[in-house]
């Protein structure tokens, strides 16, 4: 195990009803002024708006909204909520809604105090050291962004999908309540599975040594999370199973699982360029990057590929695990092939180019990928 430093600042509060509290931590973290990002009308549709609203009225906290957040979000959003933050005084952003939102609501959160354009953080031109308060209210579990310093954003001049990690961007408080994912379509309750067992993955398929402690505890993850896969598709509002997807996916991506580590990513890079050119679910995507990418690795380095079989699925070889990582996001409706993903003539060379262009000729740790590998693995998609 290496050294590390861990710190996850982020106050999380579990449970029914605790939407309703907002106005308290909004009090509390964000300040007098607050910008609530959310999504395309469903939190409006829920009434789940109408609470926040009241409760921020309740606690005399003035707010602005910014609606319209799509999935795979992209920099022109970014833009309109940080002038709507500096011309209106706003003191913290308010996420409600999913992984979009919230990365969303981090982008526009750091680029509010810097004076240049927010998206040198993301294409590494400058490193961010402030950000305004964050907080979010969780509508699906999925991408962990209510509990990590990460955020996702898509720019519509180049097309790059690019993620930043910073701990100046992890909430300061997260309000997670079960019962507002029950309306989810089982497609998207499937999609979020697959994130939150991606960000496990990109963790536990590492080359650091005597990481038993972190090992265990992604499997277990892992295993509780396909364990309730299967009641939440037949039973979405099955309170006690989406509870332990809620955490589990929290857990997955506070970076608990990847401390003294080195991590991958390749996986996820991967279908960052899949879903930037095709606009692709990220889940149901890395449904099929990431066992087209364990069927290549496991050929030079099998040894964590097979020890994920044997705690995770029981069984004993590289092969075996893949083809039960494949059975089972079949199972809960997500596709394992480029053709079930609706891309049936994916423009290889391309996505390839794109891919080593934002990541550099090599990337991932587990097995270091150039561009003839990820050629072959894009291939191997098919």
């Amino acid at each position: 195990m290496d050294n590390f430093s861990f710190c996850t600042p982020t106050e999380y509060v579990f449970g029914r009803g605790v939407e309703s509290q907002v106005g308290e931590y909004s009090v509390k973290y964000l300040g007098t002024k607050v910008l609530i990002v959310s999504g395309n009308n469903s939190a409006e549709r829920s009434g789940l708006l109408n609470v926040v609203r009241q409760s921020l009225n309740a606690r005399s906290i003035i707010y602005v909204e910014l609606n319209g957040i799509n999935p795979n979000p992209t920099d022109d959003k970014v833009y309109e909520g940080i002038k709507i933050c500096r011309e209106k005084g706003v003191t913290g952003v308010l996420a409600v809604g999913g992984g979009s939102v919230i990365d969303t609501a981090k982008a526009i959160a750091g680029g509010v105090p810097y004076a240049g354009d927010f998206w040198d953080f993301w294409s590494g031109k400058s490193v961010m050291v402030e950000a305004l308060p964050i907080g979010t209210i969780l509508t699906i579990a999925a991408a962990g962004s209510e509990g990590s310093g990460n955020s996702v954003i898509t720019s519509l001049k180049t097309r790059q999908k690019i993620s930043i990690r910073t701990n100046v961007l992890r909430p300061k408080f997260s309000l997670l309540n079960p019962e507002l994912t029950m309306t989810l379509p089982p497609y998207q309750t499937a999609c979020g599975i697959v994130d939150m067992m991606a960000h496990i993955m990109e963790r536990y398929f590492s080359n650091t040594p005597d990481c038993e402690v972190t090992d265990r505890m992604c499997e277990s993850l892992l295993t509780a999370i396909i364990a309730s896969a299967p009641t939440v598709i037949s039973d979405p509002e099955n309170y006690q199973a989406r509870a332990n997807l809620m955490w589990a996916g929290t857990m997955a991506h506070n970076g608990v699982c990847g401390v003294g580590r080195a991590e991958d990513w390749t996986s996820h890079g991967m279908e960052h360029e899949l879903s930037a050119l095709y606009g692709v679910a990220h889940g149901a995507g890395l449904s099929v990057v990431f066992s087209a990418w364990l069927s290549y690795v496991s050929k030079f380095n099998p040894a964590k590929v097979e020890q994920f079989g044997r705690r995770v699925f029981g069984v004993h070889t590289a092969g075996e695990a893949i083809n039960e990582l494949k059975k089972f996001n079949s199972s809960i409706g997500m596709p394992v092939t480029l053709s079930e993903l609706g891309i049936a003539s994916p423009d290889i060379p391309l996505l390839v180019s794109n891919l080593h262009k934002t990541k550099g000729s090599i990337i991932g740790s587990y097995y270091p990928t150039n561009a003839e590998a990820s050629y072959e693995i894009y291939q191997l998609m098919l």
